[in-house]
């Protein structure tokens, strides 16, 4: 037992070392100035950024839901098929994900552009071409191709989970297809919803490659902001460490919600024949 407990010591090294510490490095920056002495200034300076902060969480939110309404349909399309058709369906899925993150944006700034080819081929056909790039558009379009896996799959995992028995027992008690879906399946998927909501929507509120790329500069989210602080021309690493920690805190409030939301589901009983 004692020699098992030593196998959890590197874990716990690499914690301190690249996560605890870290933060404290993020805090002490938040709450001192240039001088290192303490000050509330950088959470009061933020409102400034109230237009960026906005801009973040609606095209987050947005997204979500779009993934979402993608998402579950095709999750549960996939969980109905034959089991060699599911690996077919995954692969797919995921063969996008095997393509660094970086080019597969790139790729959509390709189709997008205005000579791209997408208004190439709306040309060809002799249609009025649109100029989609560097706009909100383009983000969210970014974010939903980029991310949508993360909603399919838990999702597809949770609906896959579902006891065979419990479709059958609310089909023998007379419920149609649209209440065996409505009692039974979707309640019994909500921890995967929830889940894909959470692995879609923190990302979404806090990249910076989608909005560079896909935005071109022009709709800035909290994630350029914080490049900015830091890395930009506008050097203040106070003002960035305050920034990513009100970020960190309105994420763990945002995961706490939902996982509060899972719990009550729980204990009230998922299924509802």
């Amino acid at each position: 037992m004692r020699g098992s407990k030593a196998f959890s010591y590197p874990y716990i090294l690499w914690l301190l070392l690249f996560t605890v510490v870290p933060l404290f490095i993020v805090i002490y920056f938040a709450f001192t100035n240039d001088a290192g002495e303490f000050t509330l200034d950088n959470f009061s300076y933020m409102s400034l950024y109230a237009v960026v902060f906005w801009r973040s969480f609606r095209l987050a939110v947005i997204s979500t839901v779009i993934c979402l309404i993608l998402g579950y349909p095709l999750a549960y399309i996939m969980s109905r098929l034959k089991r060699k058709y599911q690996t077919i369906a995954m692969i797919l899925i995921m063969l996008p994900m095997w393509m660094n993150f970086l080019l597969r944006t790139y790729a959509w700034l390709t189709i997008l552009e205005n000579n791209g080819l997408l208004n190439n081929f709306l040309s060809w056909l002799h249609l009025p071409e649109i100029s989609i790039i560097n706009t909100p558009a383009a983000v969210g379009l970014g974010m939903v191709y980029n991310y949508l896996p993360f909603m399919i799959l838990p999702i597809y995992t949770s609906l896959t989970k579902t006891d065979p028995s419990l479709i059958e027992a609310a089909k023998d008690m007379g419920c149609s297809e649209r209440q065996v879906f409505t009692r039974v399946i979707f309640p019994l998927s909500i921890p995967g919803v929830l889940s894909g909501i959470i692995m879609v929507f923190v990302p979404a509120v806090s990249t910076f490659v989608i909005s560079k790329i896909l935005g071109g500069g022009a709709n800035m989210l909290v994630g350029d902001l914080i490049e900015m602080q830091f890395l930009g021309g506008a050097y203040n690493a106070n003002m960035g460490a305050a920034i990513s920690l009100v970020m960190m805190v309105i994420i763990m409030i945002f995961i706490w919600l939902t996982g509060k939301i899972d719990r009550n589901d729980e204990g009230e009983g998922s299924v509802l024949l």
